[in-house]
């Protein structure tokens, strides 16, 4: 495949993600990190990680508005719920080095 062609897929294929993140507000980043290792917070880091290594000037902060679609305080507040004893207790389940 064309490197080109496989940029623009994976470029079209993040859009999509974080669109479809945007849409399910209901799923909360705690257990995409519980079942994914990941979450809308993580994807900001690795988007201002690689605008860095490429001398762009993208914070965390405008990467987070950028995968939330507003900014994170808005999102909060709209959208977050308490995390639960049992996905707390997932999460810190999850964080315990495999045996």
């Amino acid at each position: 495949m064309d490197k080109n062609i496989q940029t623009e897929l994976e470029a079209a294929t993040f859009r999509r993600l974080v669109s479809h993140l945007q849409e399910h507000t209901e799923v909360q980043n705690i257990e995409l990190m519980i079942l994914a290792d990941f979450c809308r917070n993580c994807l900001a880091k690795w988007y201002a990680a690689a605008a860095l290594e490429r001398g762009v000037a993208v914070d965390y902060e405008q990467a987070r508005e950028l995968v939330y679609g507003m900014p994170y305080k808005e999102w909060q507040a709209k959208f977050q719920r308490q995390a639960t004893a049992e996905q707390l207790a997932a999460y810190a389940r999850k964080q315990q080095p495999a045996s």
